[in-house]
């Protein structure tokens, strides 16, 4: 497939790794222009391009943006035709993104991001570290693969997105519709825990949504008062112990 990636953080950067990896053609483009990110491409084995031409003679954009980020993108998206798919990657964290009170009423916040990208949105890899992308991927039927939520209402799209997600080397499990995203996002069970296809759906079905915000922020404060520099591992056991 024709893949254009908008950003090149930890995320972006290493989807277009893992999908080009995987013989996909990436495209990676960022706010401040390909000269910026012609090393991250390289490395990546993608090509870095402009906004402009990332989203050209594509069959799939994928979004790993800053959660506010979104509206200001949506001129350039309207210019996609209706069958490339569009993939979030985003999160929701008040501390960093300040409060939007549509979220904090309980829209979810891929249901709040369409809105302002101005077209439908897949939600995908958002429910794990980068380092979990980065270091844990393994080839399909392999013991231990860790699963990965989407969730989307196009179920075309969707199923393109979970093809993707495999061809990072994940499981990827039917989150249902996007309304019902909301049980993916930060302060749930199924949020960077590491968990298999079969617990990940359990997770799912477990999430409950008063409490997640209230788990997200517990959480992001233990993180951010650590004294030392937290560990991979100790932060995907809290975040299970927390969400259980």
């Amino acid at each position: 497939m024709n893949i254009g990636i908008i950003g090149a953080g930890h995320i972006g950067a290493t989807l277009a790794t893992k999908l080009s990896a995987a013989g996909h053609i990436v495209k990676l483009a960022n706010s401040r222009g390909p000269k910026t990110i012609a090393d991250v491409a390289r490395q990546a084995g993608a090509t870095a391009v402009t906004q402009q031409d990332v989203v050209k003679n594509v069959d799939v954009i994928i979004l790993s943006i800053p959660f506010t980020a979104h509206e200001s993108l949506a001129e350039l998206l309207s210019t996609l035709p209706s069958s490339v798919t569009v993939i979030d990657t985003s999160n929701y964290y008040p501390f960093r993104d300040n409060s939007i009170a549509d979220v904090e009423s309980g829209e979810p916040e891929s249901v709040w991001a369409s809105k302002k990208a101005g077209c439908p949105l897949i939600k995908a890899w958002n429910a794990a570290l980068a380092a979990t992308l980065a270091n844990k991927g393994l080839p399909p039927s392999a013991t231990g693969r860790i699963a990965i939520p989407v969730a989307g209402d196009d179920e075309q799209a969707k199923n393109i997105a979970m093809k993707l997600v495999s061809d990072t080397g994940f499981d990827a499990v039917d989150a249902g519709p996007l309304r019902e995203s909301w049980r993916q996002q930060p302060g749930t069970p199924a949020y960077c825990t590491e968990l298999n296809a079969s617990d990940l759906k359990a997770a799912l079905q477990a999430a409950d949504k008063a409490r997640a915000p209230v788990n997200r922020d517990a959480l992001m404060k233990e993180f951010m008062s650590a004294s030392e520099p937290l560990t991979h591992e100790h932060v995907v056991a809290r975040n299970r112990a927390v969400t259980a």
